[in-house]
């Protein structure tokens, strides 16, 4: 039963004094554990299990349901707030629903945390998560080739319009349409380069459309907060 480095991801009570946490870790993956005691007034756990916090972690169990054993924090919590407190919990909630249990992703759990980072120290919010978006779906397989054209097997052209087929890619279209990509932006978004604004714009919608099938139609939480909380500013 050794350490190894974790993020809570999310957590509920359960019975009287105690939480199921979902973790995500380097080494396994992520992980349901329940945390027995942690809600105690005098438990070590007590306000150590939340979002962003760097942990160390020990756990066991041959079930799906897994016991922690110990969990202390490696480094203060990122500090997130406002938009970027949400794009946080959006990225929790892409691995809590995009990641199966026990498969080890080291390489995302860095990236999560390098994102995570990145949106604490102030940096712009849209390029950091389709940045990550784009990642993920590279990673489980989804990807596409925004340069082919997946009907006619042939280059992108620069100055025609395409629009994207799930498990398919893009596909040329006679005309404009809404929703369509112009394919001189394919090429931006091929190279990530999110400096362009008309480009940027087109990864997020593009982010929406792949990730929509993996997510089985839910209302992500993150994203019904975010529009709540939004609502009562301008109120």
């Amino acid at each position: 039963m050794t350490a190894q480095a974790a993020f809570v991801i999310h957590s509920r009570p359960y019975r009287e004094t105690s939480q199921l946490v979902e973790v995500f870790t380097r080494e396994q993956g992520r992980q349901s554990l329940v945390a027995k005691g942690s809600r105690r007034p005098r438990s070590p756990l007590k306000g150590l299990l939340q979002p962003f916090v760097p942990l160390s972690v020990r756990f066991a169990g041959k079930g799906e349901l897994k016991n922690l054993h110990h969990a202390e924090a490696t480094a203060p919590a990122i500090a997130l707030t406002g938009t970027a407190l949400y794009s946080g919990l959006y990225l929790n909630e892409l691995i809590y629903y995009l990641f199966a249990a026990d498969i080890p992703f080291d390489e995302v759990f860095d990236a999560y945390a390098n994102t995570l980072q990145r949106l604490a120290n102030g940096e712009a919010i849209e390029p950091c998560l389709r940045h990550f978006e784009f990642y993920m779906l590279d990673i489980l397989g989804y990807g596409v080739d925004f340069t082919l054209d997946a009907h006619r097997n042939e280059a992108v052209q620069p100055k025609l319009w395409y629009e994207y087929q799930a498990e398919v890619g893009f596909v040329a279209l006679a005309k404009h349409q809404p929703g369509a990509y112009r394919g001189e932006h394919l090429y931006g978004l091929a190279a990530l380069d999110f400096t362009n604004v008309e480009v940027l714009a087109c990864a997020k919608h593009f982010s929406r459309q792949a990730l929509a099938p993996y997510l089985g139609g839910r209302e992500l939480r993150s994203r019904a907060l975010f529009i709540k909380g939004r609502r009562s500013k301008s109120q």
